[in-house]
């Protein structure tokens, strides 16, 4: 999905809270010009800073997993080397605001040690094993440096933490054609659009799991991982991209925000199960999850691995909610979550006797309530149940049949109608009518519009959230540094209702990234 206005705007708001807005002129410019040199970028931004600080500026960026440096291979024959250009990672930047989520998976499933290991790098981006070890020192933390190692091997093991990708990737210069689909595809002319430029340099950058994520750490503390030339197998280009990540032996870690978006995704889905069919089949879908995750490489799979019922029984009886269900109960809840209705798809699907979760279908159903909701607010109950019909439908419509499927009066259809079409809600159509000057408009629910539109929106709100926070903060903040228990009277009663005023406004920021997921990393 393509950066929306309001996103961009966010992002740099999330980059001048946390780094000043110097720092956030130069994000900017990369987020609205794309990739650039720093040569360009500081000619490009603004003229008070200089080309060695846009420097230091891109390498802070780097350090917090914000910007990635490429380069690309210079033309055949060409005797010019190739320049330096630095994109900027808009996710990453925007998955900083959710770092309170990934603690709390981490905390969890691993415990709190683990969790304040990865405050740490969250904090600072990327760091070695001895800077773990260190920092826990100078913070007065009884963590021993033999428990700050088992926790870091824990956190790779469980992906959320990797090692950090090649600093400097190298693109050929060949442009990605679109793939036709082979013949005999009923949509045989339909074409595979080719990777954007930011997923060529991610997938440059990024090394084969043998590296990324090393199941054997070294005893010294500066080097903290043992090649298993054995094991890595897949391409010299990603061996060479490797070999570019320094001669020194201390391997630098950050987390990875891909494993935590994946664990994020799979318990809201875990969540809509629950609430569109029954606690039986949450233990199931969590039962297949799990079962599926060590094969699950990528967030944004559309469907899991094929699944055997002896593999999701087994996987079931060792949680402790479903020690109980019999595999005949297991199998009516793969039965029901594979059933279709008007109003719901199936969660998984049958092939050829094993099962797969068809992750777009479950988070599709709390991306419609979301729309759904907006526009309950926004424009009423008939609004409500005309969109409603129109995203079953998934067509064009006339506007009679609208009103009658809608139960709405016609002569109010139209400007119903007429007032979301406006709004970016539906998409209108005009034919005209044969031996008439009357246009005959027809409606639909385009829905990567409208979610791109919800997004756009959802950014615009939690903007105005974090100003308002910000705002709260800052303007009583002598008055929240006095011990409570020392007010009395009206005092004490200011600064209750500040506490409540900022928890309100933290819980619905909370909130609004849930829905933010839903629409921009599921």
């Amino acid at each position: 999905m393509d950066a929306t206005e309001f996103g961009i705007v966010y992002a740099v708001h999330i980059i001048t809270v946390q780094f000043g807005s110097v720092v956030s002129k130069v994000c900017e410019c990369l987020l609205r010009r794309g990739p650039l040199s720093s040569r360009d970028i500081s000619r490009l931004a603004e003229s008070e800073i200089n080309h060695n600080k846009v420097k230091d500026i891109l390498y802070l960026l780097i350090q917090h997993n914000c910007v990635q440096a490429f380069s690309v291979e210079p033309p055949d024959g060409s005797e010019s080397k190739a320049t330096v250009q630095y994109i900027v990672l808009l996710k990453n930047i925007l998955h900083r605001e959710l770092y309170n989520k990934f603690s709390r998976v981490v905390n969890e499933e691993l415990g709190s040690q683990c969790g304040t290991l990865l405050y740490g790098l969250l904090s600072n981006g990327r760091l070695t094993l001895g800077q773990l070890i260190e920092r826990a020192r100078d913070s007065d933390n009884t963590i021993r440096s033999e428990a700050i190692r088992d926790c870091l091997q824990k956190l790779v093991a469980a992906r959320f933490v990797e090692r950090i990708p090649s600093p400097e990737p190298v693109l050929d210069n060949k442009k990605p054609e679109p793939v036709k689909r082979k013949k005999g595809d009923k949509a045989a002319k339909i074409v595979i659009e080719p990777e954007s430029l930011e997923e060529r340099i991610l997938e440059a950058a990024t090394p084969v799991d043998a590296i990324r994520f090393p199941l054997v750490f070294e005893q010294d503390s500066n080097s903290s991982l043992a090649d298993n030339d054995s094991n890595i197998s897949e391409g010299k280009r990603k061996q060479r991209d490797m070999d570019s990540l320094g001669s020194s032996n201390e391997v630098i870690w950050r987390p990875n925000f891909e494993e935590f978006i994946r664990r994020l995704r799979h318990k809201a889905c875990v969540e809509i199960v629950k609430e569109r069919r029954d606690e039986g089949c949450a233990i199931v879908l969590r039962a297949m999850l799990e079962v599926g995750r060590s094969q699950e490489k990528k967030v944004k799979t559309d469907k899991s691995v094929p699944m055997s019922v002896g593999a999701i029984y087994g996987e079931v009886i060792k949680t402790e909610a479903g020690r109980t269900m019999l595999q005949e109960r297991v199998e009516a809840c793969l039965e029901q979550l594979s059933a279709t209705s008007s109003y719901l798809p199936a969660f998984v699907r049958e092939v050829d006797d094993s099962y797969v979760i068809d992750f777009n279908s479950i988070i599709s159903v709390a991306q419609k309530d979301e729309m759904e909701a907006v526009v309950m607010r926004r424009y009423g109950k008939e609004a409500f149940r005309m969109f409603r019909y129109l995203s079953q439908e998934g067509r064009f419509v006339e506007t009679d049949k609208i009103a009658d499927a809608a139960l709405a009066e016609k002569k109010d259809t139209p400007q119903i109608l007429l007032k979301m079409w406006k709004d970016g809600y539906l998409h209108m159509q005009k034919l005209a009518v044969t031996g008439t000057y009357v246009p005959f408009q027809l409606w639909k629910v385009n829905k990567p519009i409208v979610s791109n539109k919800m997004l756009d929106e959802m950014f615009h709100a939690s903007l105005n959230l974090s100003l308002r926070l910000t705002h709260e903060l800052d303007s009583e903040k002598e008055l929240m540094l006095l011990p409570l228990n020392k007010l009395e009277g009206a005092l004490k009663e200011r600064v209750n209702k500040i506490k409540a005023k900022r928890m309100l406004l933290s819980s619905t920021k909370f909130k609004l990234d849930d829905a933010i997921m839903l629409f921009h990393d599921f």
